[in-house]
């Protein structure tokens, strides 16, 4: 499948919510409750929330055919070389196609990054599938309070060798 990773711009934006919103459901579905996930996109994913994103961390999105597909958003690289990936999401149908792994390499070759790091919610067999395969490990376990409701969030680092000097 051909696609293509990029830097979002503004115009951007709806689609990207767009995305989230489709693979939030598809992903949480019986594991959050459907207006808790509402009310998290609401307040993480609207304009105003994605502008700042936009302008204070690194947003990629994935094209397939001019059209955006999924997304990943980093945190500004820390001086120690740490970095939080905060998503990486895509349509359903365009998982398995090697376009998160492209998003992860983006996240890979910030400059200076020696670590990446994510929370994951235990039950996202999808995410935690993918976060092992690429290498990442768990550091730790704790629970989340999720806008009331109680979630087990597994965090993982994925250590970048080779950035020694």
């Amino acid at each position: 499948m051909d696609f293509v990773i990029r830097t979002m711009q503004k115009e951007d934006i709806q689609a990207v919510q767009q995305v989230a919103k489709v693979s939030w459901h598809a992903t949480y579905e019986g594991i959050i409750p459907l207006e808790i996930q509402e009310s998290f996109l609401k307040s993480a994913y609207n304009d105003d929330m994605m502008k700042r994103r936009l302008e204070g961390s690194f947003m990629f999105v994935a094209e397939v055919n001019n059209g955006v597909v999924g997304f990943a958003n980093y945190s500004p690289v820390r001086e120690d070389g740490k970095v939080e990936l905060g998503a990486i999401y895509l349509y359903p149908e365009y998982q398995g196609k090697g376009i998160g792994s492209s998003l992860l390499q983006k996240g890979i070759g910030l400059e200076g990054v020696k670590e990446i790091f994510i929370n994951v919610e235990k039950d996202n067999k999808i995410g935690m599938t993918f976060y092992k395969a690429k290498g990442f490990e768990i550091v730790s376990e704790f629970g989340d309070d999720f806008d009331g409701h109680t979630l087990q969030t597994v965090r993982m680092v994925l250590n970048i060798w080779g950035t020694e000097d």
